[in-house]
C-alpha cells in the first residue's frame, strides 16, 4: 500500500487525477491538498470524499509549517504537485500571486520532500515553459531538449519551479519528475480557460471574445490521457527526467470554436474578435517520443473523440458549472 499527497487536488486537472487514481489504485490511500482558491471546487471530488482511503485538506502550499506539520503526520510515498496559479491573463494583472504558489509554494514541497523523505516528488508542468514556435513551420515539435523561452509570468513561474526540481534532485538527491504537457480539456475543468468558457457563453448567446485573428495554434490533450501519463512517470520513470505530454491533436482557437458551436446549433456569427493577448505565443506542438517509447504511454483520444463528451460532460453538469463561475 502507498500513500499519496496530491497537491492542487479540487482543480481541472488535480480533481480528474484524484478520480483517476483512486479508481486505478483502490487500495492505496490518498491526501488530496487544496487552497480552494477561485479555481478549487471542492464538488470535483464530492464523490470521493466518503471514501476511507481518501482525505481533503484545506492548506496552501506556501503554508510551510502546516505543510511540515502534514508529511510528518503522513509519511507519504508520491507527492505529486498540481498547485499552481494557471491563467495567462491573470498572470499578466497580478503576477504577484504567481511567483508566490508556483515558485515558493513548490520550494515548501520540495523541503519537506528532503526533510521528510519520500519514493517520488512530481512536478506537474507546462509546455509554455518553451516559449512558442513559428506558424510556418509544421513539422516543428517541442522536445525536452528545447531551450526554454517564456513569454508570460505564469510560464516563466512553471520554468522557474521546473529548474528547482531539478536543482533539488541535483544537489540534494530528491527523487524528482517532471512533465511537461499540452493544453488540457475534458470535465470539470474552470470556465475561464477557452473550452468551457465557449460553452458556456455559445449556451447563453453570447458573443465569443476569441484573441487576434484566432490563428494561435493549441496541441490538445484530453485530461484522462494526462492522467495516465503521470502515472505511468511516478511508477516507471526515472530520477531528475522530464517528460513531454501531448497527443498531436493541432488546432488553432479559431477551428475549436467552430466545433464547438458546431456541436452545439449555433451560429459562426456568435464569434466576435478582440484585441490580442500581449506577447499572445503562436504555436504550441510536442513530441511526446520520450514516454511513449521509455514507458509506453499512448493517448487514448484524438480531439474528433475526446470534444464530443467534453461538451456533453459540460451539458449535463450546468449545477457544478455553476457553482465554478461564482
Amino acid at each position: 500500500m502507498s500513500k499519496y499527497l496530491i497537491t492542487g487536488g479540487a482543480g481541472f486537472i488535480g480533481g480528474n487525477f484524484c478520480h483517476y487514481m483512486m479508481n486505478t489504485y483502490p487500495k492505496d490511500k490518498f491526501v488530496c491538498l487544496d487552497a480552494l482558491t477561485y479555481a478549487g471546487n471542492k464538488n470535483t471530488i464530492k464523490p470521493l470524499l466518503e471514501k476511507p482511503n481518501f482525505n481533503f485538506v484545506q492548506e496552501n502550499i506556501c503554508n510551510r509549517e502546516e505543510i511540515y506539520k502534514l508529511f510528518e503526520k503522513e509519511k507519504f510515498d508520491y507527492v505529486i504537485n498540481f498547485a499552481a496559479e494557471t491563467h495567462v491573463d491573470r498572470s499578466l494583472k497580478n503576477p504577484d500571486i504567481f511567483l508566490k504558489t508556483n515558485i515558493i509554494g513548490t520550494q515548501v514541497l520540495l523541503d519537506a520532500c528532503r526533510k521528510y523523505g519520500i519514493k517520488r516528488y512530481h512536478q506537474v508542468s507546462t509546455d509554455e515553459v518553451y516559449g512558442d514556435l513559428t506558424l510556418d513551420k509544421p513539422n516543428l515539435f517541442f522536445t525536452e531538449e528545447t531551450p526554454l523561452h517564456t513569454s508570460s509570468p505564469y510560464s516563466a513561474t512553471k520554468a522557474s519551479a521546473d529548474l528547482l526540481g531539478l536543482a533539488y534532485y541535483r544537489t540534494f538527491g530528491v527523487p524528482v519528475t517532471i512533465s511537461r504537457c499540452s493544453n488540457n480539456y475534458g470535465p470539470y475543468q474552470f470556465p475561464e480557460k477557452l473550452i468551457p468558457l465557449i460553452i458556456k457563453k455559445a449556451l447563453a448567446n453570447e458573443p465569443l471574445p476569441l484573441y487576434g485573428s484566432g490563428n494561435n495554434v493549441r496541441d490538445w490533450l484530453h485530461v484522462y490521457d494526462h492522467c495516465t501519463a503521470i502515472d505511468l512517470i511516478i511508477h516507471k520513470g526515472r530520477d531528475g527526467e522530464v517528460y513531454n505530454i501531448g497527443g498531436h491533436n493541432e488546432r488553432t482557437n479559431l477551428e475549436v470554436v467552430k466545433v464547438i458551436l458546431k456541436e452545439l446549433g449555433k451560429p459562426e456569427s456568435l464569434i466576435s474578435f478582440v484585441l490580442d493577448r500581449a506577447g499572445h505565443d503562436l504555436r504550441y506542438a510536442i513530441n511526446p517520443d520520450k514516454i511513449m517509447k521509455e514507458l509506453g504511454w499512448k493517448p487514448k483520444y484524438t480531439f474528433e473523440t475526446g470534444i464530443g463528451p467534453t461538451i456533453q460532460w459540460n451539458l449535463e453538469n450546468q449545477e457544478w458549472f455553476e457553482e465554478s463561475n461564482q
